[in-house]
């Protein structure tokens, strides 16, 4: 078997070995398993059962991890992603005012799609069409609103008539904590601690079960919790008749964004880029859009290709056995449902702001002395969390991108497709006023 593993994966080509290969995805999923406390917890929001979707988050996390290790052969996690979740509850479920079925029934149609995309390449022509500015300014939004989300879950924000938000009582034992689980995690993070956003929410929790600010778990290890609140669960047909334009073509752009962004930092730190192109990328973007479609019948948001596959590849994992130990260890968790129900809030809140915290660092990648790359991209990300929608506001930024240009006398610069997307997403708000 350690024979045939090292042939399959290549490991002496990519000069690692069984050893390294495997603590680089335990690395790995160590950096990403906070997902399976706080996806529940934002969907749970939205009114899905939480035992469900934390099930739902563990298999297809597994499922898109396995494909993306034994099809594309890459050292790249994958899971329900942060900011397409804050997207289906906050942005489609609460914004919108839709059922969480028909919202499911938005992410399986985009999985499809990106499926039957991903197979003809336009999905990658459509990510090189879209302009650096509008693709970072995105990634920054996402990242202040589940700073937001985070702080207001945290209590450290609260509503305020007269300002509309305000600061909270940080003395309230609640906010108290994630202060404390905020500070501690960055902390460790400082020091360089594997694995330090998941040490954050489980020090964080069991501080505040000692102190008896929230409920002690009722057991450790159990029997999985029932998939059926959420399995098939998914209105195809309320999410085609609401519209294409409104959710189905946001979730595709913001997982869009988000996998080709991430799966060219992650390309870049492997070595895997080759002319600024990565061989093998239909197979990688095969992996995120069946996990996707899977994920939506199985009763969780979009699932994604994780940034903090770097922590693995950084310990020296090359090849996709690395994502094969990810996918079994995520397959394990399903079993200590009990301690994941008992995560309360206060303890999440700080991973969602530290994952914020480290989503603005693209904002280095735009071209701030350019005023027809930084404004557009600075609407997009002010207005995705003041809005409290992320299609909102990377559809004002797709609209003033090409507007500014053109008045600055440089509208080749845009592509068609900018265009086209700037006609749509304006006609759409002339639509719902």
């Amino acid at each position: 078997m350690a024979n045939f593993l090292a042939r399959y994966f290549g490991f002496e080509e990519h000069k690692t070995n069984f050893k390294v290969e495997t603590m680089a995805g335990v690395t790995t999923f160590m950096t990403m398993a906070y997902i399976i406390f706080v996806n529940p917890s934002i969907l749970s929001l939205a009114g899905m059962d939480f035992g469900a979707v934390m099930v739902a988050t563990c298999i297809s996390a597994a499922l898109g991890t396995f494909i993306m290790g034994v099809y594309a052969k890459y050292p790249f996690a994958l899971a329900p992603g942060m900011g397409l979740n804050a997207f289906f509850t906050f942005g489609v479920v609460m914004g919108m005012g839709l059922s969480w079925q028909t919202a499911l029934g938005a992410v399986f149609i985009s999985g499809i799609l990106f499926i039957l995309l991903t197979l003809t390449k336009i999905r990658t022509w459509i990510f090189d069409a879209i302009p650096d500015a509008l693709k970072y300014g995105t990634a920054v939004g996402i990242g202040l609103f589940i700073a937001f989300i985070g702080l207001k879950s945290a209590g450290v924000i609260v509503a305020n008539e007269a300002t509309l938000v305000g600061l909270g009582n940080v003395l309230s034992p609640a906010t108290f904590l994630a202060l404390f689980g905020l500070f501690a995690t960055a902390a460790m993070m400082a020091r360089k601690v594997t694995g330090a956003i998941l040490w954050g929410i489980i020090l964080t929790a069991v501080i505040g079960m000692g102190l008896g600010v929230s409920a002690l778990p009722a057991g450790l290890v159990a029997m999985p919790p029932s998939l059926a609140p959420t399995l098939m669960q998914m209105d195809v047909m309320g999410a085609l008749s609401f519209g294409l334009i409104n959710i189905i073509l946001a979730f595709f752009f913001v997982d869009l964004f988000d996998t080709l962004g991430t799966l060219s930092a992650l390309s870049s730190q492997a070595g895997y880029m080759k002319d600024g192109k990565l061989p093998k990328a239909e197979k990688a973007l095969m992996s995120d859009s069946v996990a996707t479609a899977v994920g939506a019948a199985l009763g969780t948001s979009t699932v994604t290709s994780y940034v903090e596959s770097a922590s693995g590849i950084g310990l020296g994992g090359r090849t996709g056995f690395v994502s094969v130990v990810v996918a079994a260890l995520f397959l394990l968790s399903i079993f200590f449902s009990p301690f994941v129900a008992a995560i309360p809030a206060y303890a999440t809140a700080p991973a969602l702001i530290i994952v914020g915290a480290l989503m603005i660092s693209a904002i280095k990648r735009i071209d701030l002395d350019d005023i027809t790359e930084s404004v557009p991209a600075f609407i997009a990300l002010i207005t995705i969390p003041l809005t409290y929608s992320i299609a909102t506001g990377l559809q004002l930024g797709f609209i003033f991108y090409p507007l500014i240009k053109i008045i600055a006398g440089r509208s080749k610069e845009v592509h068609p497709i900018v265009y086209l997307l700037a006609i749509i997403f304006a006609a759409r708000f002339v639509y719902i006023g």
